[in-house]
């Protein structure tokens, strides 16, 4: 899913000063030095309260907030209204300062915290308007029991504020105290609403992939594009439904009854390819526009780098797992459902485990759920209640397009018209400094993102027009259409799934959760074995003709605007016609971004276009083939089972490659020892294999010198230099060379790595004479490789050198956690600055085994390193035969306090892959319990 941090990182520029400061504070605030008993008081101060009894105003019955051993809380209330006071009060208790960075991000005010090293950030997110959408979800779309519900979750935030400032919420805020007389203000509901915004940021779909095909066209061929963004393999790995039809304007499984039909939809093919290189949907229209796309694009792929990703980095793709078998194959006889949502990792953790729970059930009191919520939204986002339970991956569906518009000084072209544009002021408030006022522009296919950069002003200048685009006038601009742009009622969709007794009703749930669009598994214990379901929901468009989103569209065509209906606005994939599933006769589902269902015009192909950007199944297939194993050889799937899947470290592309790494004659013995680890290898990355570490190894090598030097400059990493050609002539002596350095942030670079580079190397090894084998010479050392496997042997002998370098020559202390380690940072603060701030705030390393697209997915950019970029944010296991048997684990903790003995404590054991009892019914809860807080009117 709920796939890139709680909270951004506050970025370098212009701040270092500030953060000097609050080096210093926090300094004195830990009991380093002079002033260790004052240190630690205040380190304490925030320290929440869990024993004995306090006022909640507002309250009109008593709450119990129990917690276990490790401070996870359970809540228990007489009304709903109580519940969500109390949820809120909690939430602060442990998480506020995540909380307050959070609301100041999606409001894009981080400025007013940080200062003017965040204008820029502010000034993107401004133009996008979240809160803005935010605050028209709560005026007219939410359902007044929603209102309700998030109104006393404020009313809860703002009771534990109430009298509170500095080091009495955090560390964090005496810092910002000291440095700056910041205040926290008052929690509003929409501040709750907005998170949905960021969320559905980080989850947006192909955006990237948008942007990268496009900028790729001013080095690569389409057709050399088309290769490294090849077709889903339908035939290989499984999709997550077998198939469907529409009839009668409902979604019908396979298997259902009823005539053929292939439905009223924007049918098109599931990877069809558009346009010859010059980066935009149509060439033919408008070719004379593509170097000015491409400088805007450039300019906005850096903008995209330094905005806050919220829940995960950009350029790996967002990922994550789930799985549901039924109860015929299972030990407990019911069903057992998985999820491992793959995000970012951050201290704290972007997840808050907690149960909400009603004394007795009643009109009055509606929950009875726990699982993993945000801190700063009230109910529970993935868990389950007493009869169902539910787990999200990120569907992937393409809900934003970019648009390349003319602009003039009076508005943007439209169909041959100038249209003005509709704009909105913006005032960033800036923390020492002076405020800064920006004008948004707004156009028909969205707000100009590309408005936010000084570089962009003179692109239009720069743009050469061909008699088939419009004439330049005043340059050229991006815009971006986003379904989460329009107000919608995903809130609504939290509450009802909390609520939801059974697959009709967990289905009109999902009908409401616009964005993002999720994969949502179901499962239940009625009946004989139980049932099991999934459904596709979301608001994903219907577009206009000759555009399919792989790559930008020109904004003054209205043949490539999203299709609307009479009333003007967007049409949408009807959700009755959106693919779903229950109780398949396979009897399990599996979910982990890969196609959903195979698009197209054929028999048995989905009408409607959902993306051509999925994951490519590495995950999927796997899980599919663990299962299958599993089934075939006993017959029944333990929840132990479940959680050795989700530990599962086999990398496929690794069994592809290493049998043909092993035949290449190496010449060099310390190569060749190199090698020969990876005889008898099993392919899995555990954390103490010398093999992975040196299998990886090679693998980034291959990446590097077959693709990543042939990348253009814009998607190379940042400070990767190398010597080109100056024109695109004949490559000969005389060529004149420039130096030419890489541009792309860390996380973004390209070749990433991921399971769609494995599809690309597959497709690839078949011809060893491939182009994309060619390598130039290197030094005197290193000759030019014109063959796969030169190029190979070439990766080999540069792997063995830089894992010398990393790890030593003895190969014997080699291993994969040692290069692959995963450090916790704590947010804003503790994410950079001098190495004694990380030290004070962040901890780890851990060195982690699993790896890219393998099911244990320790993500990590082969452009860049081998650190670990993202991770299973959690993981839990729900038993449908006794709810009190099922499994969790955190990343992190439940407290966003440093110093707290609950920040970290689930870490270690997550890195092992153990899970920790998960307590439901009130008497195991009551046995489980180490502190009773009792809230109090």
């Amino acid at each position: 899913m709920p796939a890139n941090e709680t909270a951004p990182s506050v970025k370098k520029k212009g701040r270092r000063a500030r953060l000097i400061v609050l080096v210093l504070v926090l300094a004195l605030f830990a009991g380093l030095g002079y002033g260790a008993y004052w240190g630690v008081d205040s380190v304490r101060a925030s320290f929440p309260q869990t024993t004995g009894s306090l006022k909640l105003p507002g309250l009109t019955g008593t709450v119990d907030v129990k917690r276990d051993a490790h401070g996870i809380p359970q809540l228990y209330a007489d009304n709903d209204d109580d519940l969500f006071r109390a949820q809120g009060f909690v939430q602060a208790q442990d998480r506020f300062w995540e909380m307050d960075v959070r609301r100041h991000m999606t409001s894009g005010r981080l400025s007013e915290m940080f200062g003017s090293g965040q204008v820029e950030t502010d000034a993107f997110l401004r133009t996008l308007g979240w809160r803005q959408v935010a605050q028209a979800e709560y005026d007219s779309k939410l359902s007044p029991e929603t209102k309700k519900n998030l109104q006393s979750y404020a009313d809860g935030v703002n009771a534990y504020l109430k009298g509170k400032s500095g080091k009495d919420l955090s560390v964090e805020h005496a810092a910002l105290k000291l440095s700056g007389d910041y205040q926290p203000e008052q929690w509003s509901p929409v501040d709750s609403v907005a998170w949905l915004k960021a969320m559905a940021w980080d989850l947006r779909g192909n955006m990237q992939d948008e942007i990268d095909r496009a900028l790729m066209s001013s080095k690569l061929s389409q057709a050399q594009i088309d290769e490294l963004y090849p077709p889903y393999p339908f035939d290989r790995n499984k999709p997550i439904v077998d198939g469907g039809k529409i009839e009668g304007g409902k979604y019908v499984p396979q298997g259902s009854g009823g005539s053929a039909s292939t439905g009223g939809g924007s049918a098109q093919g599931s990877q069809a390819s558009t346009g010859t290189g010059s980066g935009l949907a149509d060439n033919a229209t408008a070719q004379g526009a593509s170097v000015g796309l491409r400088t805007q694009l450039t300019s906005l792929a850096k903008t995209l780098d330094q905005i806050p990703a919220i829940l995960g980095p950009n350029g790996s793709g967002i990922g994550s797992n789930s799985w549901v078998i039924s109860g015929r194959y299972t030990t407990t006889g019911k069903p057992l459902l998985a999820n491992d949502p793959h995000l970012s990792p951050q201290l704290p953790s972007v997840w808050y485990q907690m149960g909400l729970h009603c004394r007795t059930a009643s009109p009055q009191c509606q929950y009875d759920v726990a699982g993993y919520t945000f801190s700063g939204m009230p109910g529970v986002i993935i868990g389950h209640n007493t009869d169902i339970a539910w787990g999200m991956t990120n569907l992937g569906a393409d809900v934003t397009d970019l648009y390349l518009e003319q602009v003039k000084p009076e508005g943007y072209v439209y169909d041959g018209k100038v249209i003005p544009f509709a704009t909105r002021d913006e005032v960033i408030k800036v923390a020492g400094g002076a405020s800064k006022n920006m004008k948004v522009r707004i156009t028909n296919n969205g707000p100009l993102v590309s408005d936010r950069s000084d570089e962009l002003g003179t692109v239009g200048s720069r743009a050469p027009v061909a008699s088939s685009a419009p004439d330049r006038g005043n340059g050229y601009a991006v815009a971006l259409r986003w379904t989460a742009l329009e107000p919608g009622k995903s809130m609504d969709a939290v509450f009802k799934l909390n609520k939801a007794k059974d697959f009709n009703e967990f289905r009109k749930a999902a009908a409401d959760f616009d964005v993002p669009s999720q994969n949502l598994i179901y499962a239940d214990g009625k009946g004989q074995s139980g049932n099991i379901g999934y459904q596709a929901p979301g608001r994903i468009p219907v577009r206009g003709q000759g555009v399919d989103g792989r790559m930008p569209a020109p904004g003054w065509d209205s043949k490539y605007a999203w299709k609307t209906g009479k009333d003007g606005n967007v049409e949408y994939i009807p959700q009755n016609e959106l693919p779903y599933e229950s109780n398949p006769s396979r009897g399990y589902i599996v979910t982990a971004n890969q196609a959903v269902v195979e698009s197209g015009t054929g028999a048995g192909k989905y009408p409607y276009l959902l993306t051509t950007d999925w994951g490519y199944g590495a995950r999927s297939q796997r899980i599919n083939d663990l299962i299958e194993a599993k089934i075939k050889d006993s017959g029944r799937i333990s929840t132990d089972d479940m959680r050795a899947m989700q530990m599962d470290n086999s990398s496929e592309i690794a069994a592809l490659l290493t049998p043909m790494l092993a035949k290449i004659e190496v010449s060099d013995p310390d190569v060749r020892s190199a090698q020969k680890l990876l005889e008898g290898w099993n392919y899995t990355q555990e954390n103490d294999s010398a093999a992975a570490a040196y299998f990886n190894a090679v693998w980034r090598n291959i990446l590097k010198l077959s693709f990543g030097d042939k990348m253009p400059k814009e998607l190379r990493i940042e400070g990767s230099c190398m010597n080109v050609r100056a024109d695109s002539g004949p490559a000969d002596e005389l060529s004149e060379v420039v130096r030419e350095c890489g541009a792309r942030g860390s996380d973004s670079a390209q070749p990433d790595g991921g399971d769609r580079w494995f599809e690309v190397v597959r497709r690839l090894v078949k011809d060893e004479k491939s182009a994309w084998w060619s390598s130039p010479k290197k030094g005197f050392r290193q000759p030019a490789t014109t063959t796969r496997d030169e190029l190979f042997a070439r990766a080999m002998e540069d792997a063995r050198w830089e894992l010398t370098a990393k790890l030593g020559k003895d190969q014997s202390t080699w291993s994969w956690g040692r290069l692959h380690q995963l450090t916790l940072k704590n947010q804003t603060i503790g994410t950079e600055g001098p190495g004694f701030m990380q030290w004070l705030l962040n901890r780890g390393p851990w060195n982690l085994g699993g790896g890219e697209a393998t099911v244990n997915a320790t993500g990590w950019n082969a452009s860049s390193g081998y650190g670990v970029t993202w991770v299973p944010s959690m993981r839990m296991v729900v038993n449908l035969n006794d709810l009190d048997k099922s499994r969790w684990i955190n990343l992190t903790g439940a407290s966003g306090h440093a110093y707290n003995s609950h920040y970290t404590d689930q870490t270690t054991m997550w890195a092992k892959g153990e899970l920790l009892d998960w307590q439901f019914g009130k008497d195991a809860v009551d046995k489980a319990t180490v502190d009773t807080l009792t809230l109090k009117p």
